[in-house]
Order: C-alpha cells, then structure tokens, then sequence
C-alpha cells in the first residue's frame, strides 16, 4: 500500500557505513529525508543533489540518509558526511519494499514525530530538498512547542526512603548495564558505551522491595491510572540506576520494548532520587527538545514505545530507580515469550 500524506514511516533496522544495524526511528526529533536509489549513476545524482543544500542537514534540524538498494559495488569505499549525511544499505530490498520503492527510486520526507510529509519521484527530488531549510524549527513543526505525553508527578518517595535506596546502590557497588536487542530473534544482553554508559544494582532485600511497592500502590498507581486510564498490577526489577559526571553518563535515544524478551512492558517509571548534579535529564525526542527532571523522590512516567534518552551528567552523580510496570495480559505475553529470552538472562 502506498505511504499517504501524514501516515506513519515504516521503521527498519538495516545496515550503514559505522553501524552495523542503524534503526530508523532512533533519528527521531529532527527532519527526515530519505532517498531510496539503486548504486550507479542516480544514486551519485542523488548524493549530489543533497550536498547543494548541505547546510539545512546537519542532525538537528534534518538528517538525510540515502539508502542503496540492491547490490552496491562501492559499498566498502562510502563514506558517511556527518553531521547529515548517512548511508544505508538494504540488500535485500527489504526497507524499500516498505516505502513501495524496491523497484523505482523514491524520496521521502518525514516529520520529527516519524510521519510522511511528501512522497516524490526523482524528478521532484530537488525542489523536495531545496523545501528542507526553509522548514520551521523541529519542535515547532505541528504549529507550537509540544510536550510529550508523560506523567511527571512529586512525593512518590520520601527524602529518607530516595537515601535509603542510595545507601544500598553504595554498599552493594554498580555495575556497567546493558540493554536488550533481538539477536536471531533471541533477546539478548547488548553491552556499548557509546549507546549507554550507566552502572546498576538490583535490590534483592524482599523487605525493601515491598517497601518500594507500598509506595507506588499508594502514591503512584492511582495517578497512572487517571492519567492512562490504566492499572497496573506487577512491576520488573527493582533497579538502582546511577550515571555520573566522571564517565558523561548517558543513554542514548532508545525504546524499552522492542523485542520479544521486553514486549510486555507497558508502562517505564523514572523515579529520581537527588538533585545534585547537572545535566542526567530525560528527553523525548519525537515531542520536540525539551527535558523533563522530576524532584528527588518524584517520577516521570512513560509508555515503554515512546523514543526517550537520559541526557548526559555533566556534574556530580544521578541516581534514580527505574521499574517497568505491566498487567495481567502483559504477564501472559512475558511467560509466552520466555522461550525467546537468552537463558544467560534467567540463569
């Protein structure tokens, strides 16, 4: 079916020049132009026709990716041009099939949010990104700065309790986390720290995890449910999360539910747990720039499908405590998928 004015952009995971498997919607927050050409004569055309206008493509307000379809003969000799200009490779046709352009060349521009602008041949390729530079700013493109639809609300924990829980992330001693991609179709453990650099520990003591459910039953469920109009009734890992200045602590813009192993996440809590230190806030990036920093002990609240990224500390130490919350259908869904889970996991 052929992609309309303001249909979503079909996203796909595919080879480029550096990263073996860039995932489309991870450039969300910024302007979109996509070229899908065959190698040879138009796809230097199309690479040509780019770099006229290279100013506006600079991964903030655009990026542009020229995806080559089918074989590539140079493919080991490209180049990225950063900031802007990437290069992906769809062998098997696969992402163009998406966008209808597996046999015809095809350009597209899509909006900060992942939606279709405009749709053109070759022939209106040019004047498509002549129309780039003149856009408005990204987080302005649905007329006004939005805000992204999540929860942030104070006094989830008391000051005493977010030192407690520091306490335990000190005596116990972090260590570098991961994060989870589908591998063969098995979700497993990724470790990068140009993706993510954070260290965790996982609270065991049953008491204190129960402590930590009594309050988001008393304090927090009830205002996810009338934000969400949603319930619910199990949580995953009890995490102490820190990022610090020292490393840059970060991670980078990401979905929590992505593969089989994490399907049933429905609902990403970020409950901070001190003030002193500066950058660590969250940004979500397909609602524009702005970042979001609850007080200590207060949550920000978040479907597990929203793009999101923890910005870098640049002072001192974040701690936070980062439960995935889900419900009895998501229960059956996580039991079913268990079998595509690395056993490393469950070991």
């Amino acid at each position: 079916m052929a992609l309309l004015y303001g249909d979503p952009a079909p996203t796909f995971a595919i080879e480029g020049v550096s990263n073996p498997r860039y995932v489309l919607d991870t450039a969300a927050g910024r302007y979109l132009l996509l070229a899908f050409v065959r190698a040879g004569p138009d796809l230097a055309a199309a690479v040509k026709r780019i770099e006229q206008r290279r100013a506006a493509f600079n991964d903030l307000h655009a990026s542009a990716f020229v995806v080559v379809v089918g074989d590539d003969p140079d493919r080991n000799g490209r180049e990225d041009s950063l900031p802007g200009l990437r290069f992906l490779f769809d062998t098997d046709g696969a992402a163009a099939e998406l966008y209808g352009a597996r046999d015809a060349e095809r350009w597209f521009l899509v909006d900060p949010a992942l939606h279709v602008m405009v749709a053109v041949g070759p022939e209106h390729a040019g004047a498509l990104v002549d129309r780039v530079a003149a856009l408005p700013p990204p987080a302005e493109h649905g007329g006004f700065a939005a805000t992204a639809p999540v929860l942030v609300t104070p006094r989830i924990f008391e000051a005493a309790f977010c030192e407690q829980l520091i306490a335990v992330y000190r005596e116990i001693g972090g260590e570098p986390s991961g994060f989870m991609r589908e591998v063969d179709g098995v979700t497993t453990l990724m470790m990068n720290d140009q993706h993510k650099r954070r260290s965790d520990v996982i609270v065991e003591d049953e008491a204190l995890q129960k402590q930590v459910v009594a309050r988001l039953t008393r304090r927090l469920i009830p205002q996810i449910e009338k934000a969400f109009n949603f319930k619910p009734t199990r949580i995953e890992r009890y995490l102490v999360a820190r990022y610090d200045a020292e490393t840059g602590g970060f991670f980078r813009p990401h979905r929590d539910n992505t593969t089989k192993g994490t399907a049933h996440r429905r609902f990403a809590v970020s409950i901070n747990l001190n003030a002193d230190y500066g950058g660590g806030d969250l940004r979500f990036p397909e609602y524009g720039s702005r970042t979001y920093r609850p007080p200590p002990g207060g949550a920000c609240v978040f479907s597990c499908s929203i793009l999101h990224e923890a910005t870098p500390v640049t002072r001192g130490e974040r701690f936070a405590f980062l439960p995935f919350l889900y419900d009895e259908p998501a229960a059956k869904i996580r039991e079913e998928n268990l079998k595509f889970l690395d056993p490393a996991l469950t070991a």
